[in-house]
C-alpha cells in the first residue's frame, strides 16, 4: 500500500505553496509571506484531504489466525509464528496480528519486521511496563497498528532514564516507532511517558478511536511527519508540547489535521503544533497551556511581566529538535485553517498563532489568552463560524485582517483589531518575541461582512495602513483612555457599506476618509459620556436608524449604516431606553423614548463631523495620521481624560466650529 505521504503530497504542497511558499523553517523564526494583494484581498488557504486506509478505520481481527502474547509478570509465553520471547523482551519480526494481554513488569515490545510488513499488536487487558527503555518500540515495519480491544483496559509505562547505545538517542518515548503508527479500537490505554514523550513516531501518527490517556514529561504524542486524527477521546497532560508535527525539511511533511475526536489537552508548552499545516476539520478540542491565561505577558497594570516567555520545562534536556519554549494553543509555521470543530482554549501566550496564515471558515472557537487572541504574521482572515474571545492582550493582529462573515465578539487589553503592530504602535515592543512581521504587501484591515463587537483598552480597530468596512456590522466600546482611539488608521478609511456604531475616547479619535461612498456622522461630546449612556439617531419620520449603548464611558462615536442618505435630516439624542432585541450594546427592532435630543444633523457629504451641540467640527488630521476629526490631544498622566471643557486638536486648541 502506497505510504501516507505519497498519498497527500501534491495536495499538500499545493496547500503550502497557497499559504506562503514554505520551504521549511523552524518554529517561530520562519520568514512570512503577506499573500495579500494591494486591493485588500487575501488568498485562501487550501485545506488537506486526509484520506484514511482500511487498516487505519479497521479494528476487528480474527483470533483464529492471530498470535498469542501471554505477558506474565517477568517472562512471555507464545503462542503463534512470528513473534520470540527472551526473558520479558517480545520480538516481532514478521507481519501479522498480535494479541497481547496480562502483566509485563520490567521488559519491552520490539516490532523488527520487514520493511514492507504491516504489523498489529492487538492490547486486550495488557499492561507493560519497561524501567530503562521505550515500553514498546516499533524498530521496523512498514506501518504499526495499535488496536485497543473493545471493552479492554491497558496501560504502558516507561522509566525516567534510558539506557541507549553509545551516540544513540532514540527511542525516546513510552511507545515509539521509527515508521507510521496507526492507533485505533474503542478499547482505552493509560500511558505514562516519565523518560521524555508519550507516543512518537518518525513518520506518521494516525489515531481513529480509542480513549488514550497520555501523561508526558515531553511532549505527549508527536508525528513527526505528520499526526491525523479521525476519532477517540484523547487525554494529554504534558509537561512540553500536547500534540507535535516537527519535521521542518520538507513541504509536504510536519502538518497535522484534527478531523474527529475529543481532545482534552494541558500542556507547559504548546497545545498543538504543526512545523507547516495546523487544521481543525471537527471534533471538540480543549487547551490549556502554560498554566492559563492567567499567566498573562502583562500584569493588571499592563507592564509586561519580566518572567513571562522565559520559562524553562525542567524535565526535557535540550536537544537540536527542541522547539523554542513558548505556550501557544494553537501553532503553525505555515497555516492554520479552522473548518469545524467546538475549540477552547486557555493560553498564557497567543490562542492561535501561525508564521504564516490563518483562516477561519467555520466552527465555534472560545477564548482566553494572555497574549494574542489570535495573531497571523501574514494574513487573518475569517470567512464564517462564532469567535469569542474573552480575555488577550490583543484580540486579532496580522500584517491583514479581512473580516468576510462569521461572528468575532473580543475583549482585549490593548487593540481589539491590530494590522502590523498598529498605527499608533502601541502593541510593539511591551511583549517579548512579538510584532515581528515579514510582509511586502501593504497591511490594511478589511471588513466585508459578518458580526463584530470589541470591547478594547488600547484602540478598537487599528490599521498601520488603509481600513475597508464593506459590510458588516461592527461595534466597538473603548479605549477610555485619551492616548488611544477607537477607530486608527493610517492611510485611507473607505466605508462603502455596513453598519457601525464604534464609540470611545476623543483624543486619538479619527474619522471615516473622504473617499467613503456610504455617508457617516461622527460626534465628538463635550463631557464623557457614562458607559451605558444611549446614543440615538432617528430620522425625520421619528423612525430610530441606530440605537447603540457602549459599555464603556466615551467622547466620541462614529455612526454609519446605508440608511443614511445625503440632503435628509437626522436627530441624535442622548440617554433614554429601547424596547429592541439588545446585542452588544446595539438595539434593533422597537422604539427608543426618554432621550435628551442634543441636535439635529442634516447630511451635506460622505463624512460629517459634528460637535454634540451640532456645530461643525472641522478640525484636522489627527497626530497619528489619517483622516481624523479633532484627534490629536495628547493624553494626560495615567491616561486620565482632559478636562470636559477642553476639545482634542492637533494644536491643543479648540477645533473650529
Amino acid at each position: 500500500m502506497p505510504n501516507k505521504n505519497q498519498k497527500f503530497v501534491a495536495l499538500l504542497v499545493a496547500a503550502l505553496v497557497a499559504i506562503t511558499g514554505f520551504t521549511g523553517c523552524s518554529s517561530d523564526t520562519g520568514a512570512a509571506t503577506n499573500t495579500a494583494g494591494a486591493n485588500g484581498t487575501s488568498t485562501e488557504i487550501a485545506a488537506i484531504a486526509v484520506e484514511y486506509s482500511s487498516e487505519d478505520l479497521d479494528s476487528t481481527w480474527d483470533p483464529a489466525t492471530a498470535t498469542t502474547i501471554t505477558l506474565q509478570g517477568s517472562s512471555i509465553e507464545v503462542a503463534g509464528s512470528g513473534a520470540a520471547s527472551e526473558g520479558s523482551k517480545l520480538t516481532i519480526t514478521a507481519a501479522g496480528t498480535y494479541v497481547l494481554g496480562g502483566t509485563l513488569t520490567d521488559g519491552q515490545i520490539v516490532v523488527d519486521a520487514k520493511k514492507d510488513d504491516l504489523v498489529r499488536l492487538v492490547l486486550n487487558g495488557a499492561s507493560i511496563s519497561c524501567s530503562d527503555n521505550a515500553a514498546i518500540y516499533a524498530k521496523q515495519a512498514k506501518k504499526t497498528i495499535l488496536t485497543l480491544a473493545e471493552g479492554s483496559s491497558n496501560t504502558v509505562q516507561d522509566g525516567t532514564a534510558y539506557t541507549l547505545a553509545e551516540g544513540e538517542d532514540e527511542p525516546d518515548a513510552a511507545i515509539f516507532s521509527q515508521d507510521d503508527l496507526t492507533i485505533n479500537g474503542t478499547g482505552s490505554l493509560t500511558l505514562r511517558g516519565q523518560f521524555k514523550h508519550g507516543i512518537a513516531t518518525k513518520d506518521d501518527l494516525v489515531i481513529t478511536g480509542g480513549g488514550i490517556n497520555v501523561i508526558a514529561a515531553g511532549d505527549g504524542l508527536r508525528g513527526r511527519d505528520s499526526i491525523a486524527v479521525n476519532g477517540g477521546a484523547i487525554t494529554v497532560e504534558a509537561g512540553g508540547d500536547g500534540l507535535q508535527a516537527n519535521n521542518d525539511e520538507a513541504a509536504d511533511k510536519g502538518w497535522i489535521s484534527l478531523d474527529s475526536g475529543v481532545f482534552n489537552i494541558i500542556a507547559g508548552n504548546d497545545g498543538i503544533q504543526a512545523e507547516t499545516l495546523l487544521q481543525v476539520t471537527n471534533g471538540k478540542v480543549s487547551l490549556t497551556t502554560g498554566g492559563g491565561s492567567v499567566n498573562a505577558s502583562t500584569d493588571l497594570s499592563g507592564a509586561p511581566r519580566s518572567e513571562w516567555g522565559k520559562r524553562e520545562t525542567a524535565a526535557i534536556a535540550t536537544s537540536a529538535e527542541e522547539d523554542t519554549v513558548s505556550a501557544k494553543g494553537l501553532k503553525a509555521g505555515a497555516g492554520i485553517l479552522i473548518s469545524g470543530g467546538v475549540i477552547a482554549i486557555d493560553s498564557s501566550d497567543d490562542a492561535l498563532h501561525s508564521n504564516g496564515e490563518i483562516l477561519i471558515k467555520a466552527g465555534e472557537l472560545e477564548i482566553a489568552s494572555g497574549d494574542d487572541g489570535i495573531h497571523a504574521d501574514s494574513a487573518l482572515t475569517v470567512d464564517g463560524g462564532a469567535i469569542l474571545i474573552t480575555q488577550s492582550y490583543e484580540g486579532l493582529e496580522s500584517a491583514s485582517i479581512s473580516i468576510n462573515s462569521g461572528t468575532v465578539r473580543l475583549t482585549a487589553k490593548d487593540d481589539g483589531f491590530n494590522a502590523a503592530g498598529g498605527n499608533d504602535g502601541s502593541s510593539q515592543g511591551g511583549r517579548p518575541g512579538e510584532n515581528s512581521f515579514k510582509s511586502d504587501s501593504p497591511y490594511f484591515i478589511r471588513i466585508t461582512g459578518g458580526y463584530i463587537a470589541i470591547d478594547a483598552g488600547g484602540d478598537g480597530i487599528d490599521s498601520n495602513g488603509a481600513l475597508y468596512f464593506n459590510g458588516g456590522t461592527v461595534l466597538v466600546s473603548g479605549p477610555t483612555n485619551n492616548g488611544n482611539g477607537p477607530m486608527d488608521y493610517n492611510g485611507e478609511c473607505e466605508v462603502t457599506g455596513g453598519t457601525l456604531a464604534i464609540a470611545g475616547s476623543s483624543g486619538m479619535a479619527q474619522a471615516p476618509g473622504e473617499a467613503s461612498s456610504q455617508n457617516s456622522i461622527t460626534v465628538y461630546y463635550t463631557k464623557t459620556q457614562e458607559a451605558g449612556t444611549l446614543v440615538t439617531l432617528t430620522d425625520e419620520s421619528g423612525k430610530t436608524i441606530l440605537a447603540f449603548a457602549p459599555a464603556k464611558t466615551y467622547q466620541s462615536i462614529v455612526l454609519s449604516t446605508p440608511e443614511l442618505e445625503q440632503g435628509k435630516t437626522y436627530t441624535l439624542s442622548s440617554g433614554g431606553t429601547c424596547s429592541g432585541q439588545l446585542s452588544d450594546g446595539l438595539y434593533t427592532g422597537g422604539a427608543c423614548s426618554g432621550g435628551t435630543k442634543l441636535t439635529d444633523v442634516t447630511i451635506s457629504g460622505t463624512v460629517t463631523r459634528i460637535a454634540d451641540d451640532g456645530s461643525e467640527v472641522s478640525g484636522g488630521m489627527g497626530s497619528m495620521g489619517g483622516q481624523g476629526g479633532p484627534g490629536g490631544r495628547q493624553a494626560t498622566t495615567n491616561n486620565q481624560a482632559p478636562p470636559d471643557n477642553l476639545m482634542p486638536s492637533d494644536n491643543k486648541q479648540p477645533p473650529t466650529r
